[in-house]
């Protein structure tokens, strides 16, 4: 590699990190400790390298521990992998920086301009189509504490130092002396949370991403955006705004009572208060960049007018700015603004109403400098900020609230029944007509200040959504209506069950139709009887008088969100994924017979199971006819950390997902509908029902939740203070109830990851028995994005799958359930194998060479995290040491595993 970009190798920062933990553990435990740890990594590794015959070693070492041993070889392999995860994201910095040197990104956005380059108009209106929108989730599933994470990154950091920086031989020792400080300090430190963190502590670290990595990488997104279509164009269309974010991040009650009206109140206000800060820090940077000369230049007419108009609304200010600046109309402007920006928030008048205002005055200001010969000062400083106001406006992310659908019911039931009206009772019909007579007419129904009287007879359920949306309004006229306008309704399967949610609305008064609607209500389709009910759910809405006002009021956008979760936990991998596409399919179907624009949520979690993998091939595999140009998906857990912690690696990821829909975009403007023969929608069709049957068999099996209860880690899991939510909806001990994110996560600590590819095997085989070929879904791989990705999803599971460790978690399950359950899981994952293989025609299930390096390279060590969780689990009693040990061990195989749930 050009070693004027880099000075290091991937293997060159694991082996010094890897060192580096020996001797931490040399120093900071023992000599026997580490003779025990290397003990059971050279083990390992001679086992995985066929250079011994059986892992007999590693147990006999593991069962002569005594448990404060235990305790130093989960810490100690657990913070090997948080090294060494560092080491790689460092590589991927490094093969990014080499391949923009090299000009070989070829999903980057220059070749989104290139995709564009056929036609001005047509790249204007692709243009002003497009709109991503990553948002942001609490779900519980990064199982770092927040000083652990802190102490990684000033690891990574000097790592960066290290391997970008040319460094004498004293500034490289005090590099390497503070990375080692830092890896003491986290030997030293609990690993493990001794509480559950609150929803204003998940809040506050999604908003740490917003603020600290996205709001600096944003501008050089459109920026390199902004170049690369001036190199295509003559003349370059204008870009608009393509990439906004959202939050449920302190907003989402689903499922989490401790959610409340107070803490959306606060998560709004701090992020308030972090977004204006940031602009004030902007402006008083800009402040001196634009230090021109007044008497040198000719500031325009338009920035006489706006520099007028600030004088007339802030005169005493302004006269300070003038003392201060006597000849710097710039800066005169940027200390007006940045009073401005001080009263967003203020009692005082004379802030910025909306973020247009503040957004319009520095296009004044750049267009000035333009035009007098500042053209690098505007690309460098004016427009990032400019960008900045459009992406986060006052808000820094828009809030998403979020609730389950009983709950909306519960309530209205409630308050109908105190003015005399039997809800409860009602059909679904009835209660569609019911509740749009209700929105129709002017006097509001009940009162939603109701749950203030301690007196009424209402449930603490009835009175928190009642306070919600009571406070909705008074939130909407303090933050602006963009800060909070979505409101996402879990398990919809009813058109009710929109309408109740629109019906608290205009008894709120956040609507007040025909004229305005405060929000986007937003169906949550997971269950196969809600997306096989799409038609019905939405036909009824589509012609509901008050809907269509809504819709009107709104642009004529419809936001429907699909769950990729609950989908996958209810039907299987295969199932669930050809379930969701052709279901996108009919909605784009139904939304263009009724004329109104689809915008589609996908609820994606960060495992394949739960909808993951790169986001970039996700999109382009969507079908074409459900692609507006707006698209929004879910970003959540230990996915966020690894794609937005980096701020290279954040700029690559929103490049990428914006490439991804300017180039799907144009597709569908362009007609370019995908080529989909009959004989692959038959053959998905066959397999996908084949595979829903097995996967459901297995699931209702007697004995089946029995034996995922003791053949995977779920108690500990479940005990694990990962997040403010609840692992389960009511406590019960049912696959239904239990929710996805712990369902996958067991999956995957156990490295029996069945939820990405049990049943796949099945569903081809009932495929290849009904007389299909297998040239047929070779030819469907190769010219199908839908399968291509569905395959190779679950070619990754499979690949992360170890059946030999998952088989030492199947002895742990009480007698007659390993011997019932684990020939079938392992019979299946052995035929997928070999399926998966014929069908893509790789030796290897990995297409991606460096992924298959990083599992060679991270499997040795996990073993012995996992021997050592199933001997754990195996004891009936444990002290107090091992549970903490135990539960460790759970982190420790989440970072080598570098996913969760």
């Amino acid at each position: 590699m050009d070693q004027a970009l880099s000075a290091r190798t991937v293997n060159q920062d694991v082996r010094e990190l890897g060192a580096l933990v020996g001797d931490v553990i040399r120093e900071h435990a023992s000599r026997d400790d580490f003779e025990t740890v290397e003990t059971l990594r050279t083990a390992s590794i001679a086992y995985r390298e066929d250079d011994a015959e059986s892992r007999e070693g590693l147990y006999q070492v593991l069962d002569r521990l005594s448990p404060e041993r235990e305790s130093i070889v989960a810490r100690a392999f657990t913070t090997y992998f948080e090294l060494i995860n560092l080491a790689e994201e460092r590589e991927r910095v490094r093969v990014l920086r080499e391949a923009s040197h090299e000009g070989t990104l070829d999903d980057g956005l220059e070749a989104a301009a290139e995709a564009l380059a056929e036609s001005p108009d047509r790249a204007e209106r692709v243009l002003s189509d497009v709109l991503v929108e990553p948002t942001f989730t609490a779900h519980p599933t990064e199982a770092r504490r927040k000083t652990v994470k802190a102490k990684l990154r000033a690891v990574a950091e000097h790592i960066e130092t290290l391997d970008e920086r040319r460094l004498t031989e004293k500034e490289r020792t005090q590099v390497e002396r503070a990375i080692d400080a830092e890896v003491v300090s986290l030997w030293q430190t609990p690993q493990v949370r001794t509480r559950r963190p609150e929803p204003t502590d998940e809040a506050r670290n999604v908003g740490w991403y917003l603020e600290h990595t996205l709001f600096d990488v944003i501008g050089e997104v459109y920026d390199e955006l902004e170049t690369a279509l001036e190199e295509v164009f003559d003349r370059p269309p204008s870009v608009p705004k393509l990439v906004e974010f959202r939050s449920w991040a302190g907003s989402d009650r689903d499922g989490n009572p401790f959610v409340t009206p107070d803490v959306t109140a606060e998560t709004l206000d701090r992020q308030r208060r972090v977004v204006l800060s940031r602009y004030l820090d902007a402006l008083s940077d800009l402040s001196g960049v634009l230090s021109q000369d007044g008497s040198r230049i000719t500031v325009g007419e338009a920035f006489e007018k706006s520099l007028a108009a600030d004088r007339e609304r802030l005169p005493g200010v302004a006269r300070a700015a003038e003392d201060r600046y006597p000849r710097e109309p710039y800066r005169q402007k940027l200390q007006l603004m940045g009073e401005r920006i001080g009263r967003v928030d203020d009692v005082r008048p004379g802030g910025y109403d909306d973020p247009a205002e503040f957004s319009d005055d520095l296009s004044v200001l750049a267009r000035s400098a333009l035009e007098n010969g500042a053209e690098s000062v505007v690309e460098e400083h004016v427009n990032p900020l400019r960008r900045q106001a459009e992406a986060f406006g006052f808000s820094l992310a828009s809030l998403d609230l979020r609730d389950h659908r009983k709950n909306h019911t519960e309530a209205i039931t409630e308050s109908l029944a105190l003015e005399g009206l039997d809800y409860g009772s009602l059909s679904e019909a009835e209660r569609v007509e019911t509740l749009t007579e209700a929105i129709a007419q002017d006097e509001p129904v009940i009162d939603v200040t109701r749950y203030e009287d301690e007196e009424a007879e209402l449930s603490d359920t009835t009175r928190t959504v009642l306070e919600l949306f009571d406070r909705l309004a008074g939130w909407q006229a303090e933050y602006g209506t963009d800060a909070i306008d979505t409101y996402c309704i879990s398990m919809t399967e009813e058109a009710s069950h929109v309408l109740e949610v629109l019906f608290l609305a205009d008894q709120a008064g956040v609507i007040t139709l025909p004229e305005y609607a405060g929000i986007d209500v937003v169906p949550l389709l997971e269950t196969e009887y809600a997306l096989s009910g799409a038609r019905r759910i939405m036909g009824t809405l589509f012609e509901n008088e008050v809907y269509t006002q809504t819709l009107s009021a709104r642009g004529g956008l419809q936001e429907i969100m699909l769950g990729y979760s609950d989908s996958n936990k209810e039907n299987g991998f295969l199932a669930a994924n050809w379930d969701l596409y052709r279901n996108q399919r009919r909605l784009a179907e139904i939304a263009d017979e009724y004329d109104v624009t689809l915008r589609l949520f996908h609820g994606r979690g960060g495992s394949i199971s739960r909808g993951g993998g790169p986001m970039n091939e996700a999109l382009l595999a969507l079908p074409p006819e459900s692609v507006s140009g707006q698209v929004k998906f879910t970003e959540q857990g230990e996915a966020i950390a690894e794609k937005y912690g980096n701020p290279r690696i954040a700029e690559r990821n929103v490049e990428q997902m914006v490439n991804a829909q300017i180039r799907s975009r144009r597709r569908a403007l362009d007609g370019e509908n995908e080529l989909i023969e009959e004989q692959w929608t038959e053959a998905m069709e066959t397999m996908a029902e084949a595979a829903r049957t097995e996967y459901r068999d297995l699931l209702e099996s007697e004995g089946f939740v029995r034996y995922f209860e003791q053949a995977t880690p779920i108690t500990v899991i479940e005990e694990l203070n990962l997040g403010s939510r609840p692992a389960s909806r009511s406590g019960q001990r049912t696959v239904e109830d239990l929710r996805a994110i712990p369902w996958v996560f067991s999956w995957t600590q156990s490295r029996c990851i069945l939820t990405g590819w049990y049943a796949l095997a099945t569903g081809i085989d009932a495929y290849l028995d009904d007389g299909g070929e297998i040239d047929t879904l070779q030819e469907m791989y190769q010219k199908w994005p839908f399968f291509r990705t569905t395959l190779d999803n679950a070619a990754l599971s499979l690949a992360r799958t170890e059946m030999e460790i998952a088989a030492e978690y199947a002895t742990i399950a009480e007698e007659g359930l390993e011997e019932r359950f684990f020939p079938r899981l392992e019979s299946e994952y052995d035929r997928a194998v070999s399926l998966v293989a014929e069908i893509t025609g790789r030796e290897s299930l990995l297409a991606r060479r460096w992924l298959e390096e990083s599992l060679r390279r991270r499997n040795p060590y996990v073993d012995p995290l996992n021997l050592l969780q199933t001997h754990l689990l195996k004891q009936t009693h444990r002290t107090e040491t091992e549970e903490r040990t135990l539960r460790l061990t759970v982190k420790g195989i989440a970072a080598g595993m570098k996913n969760t749930g």
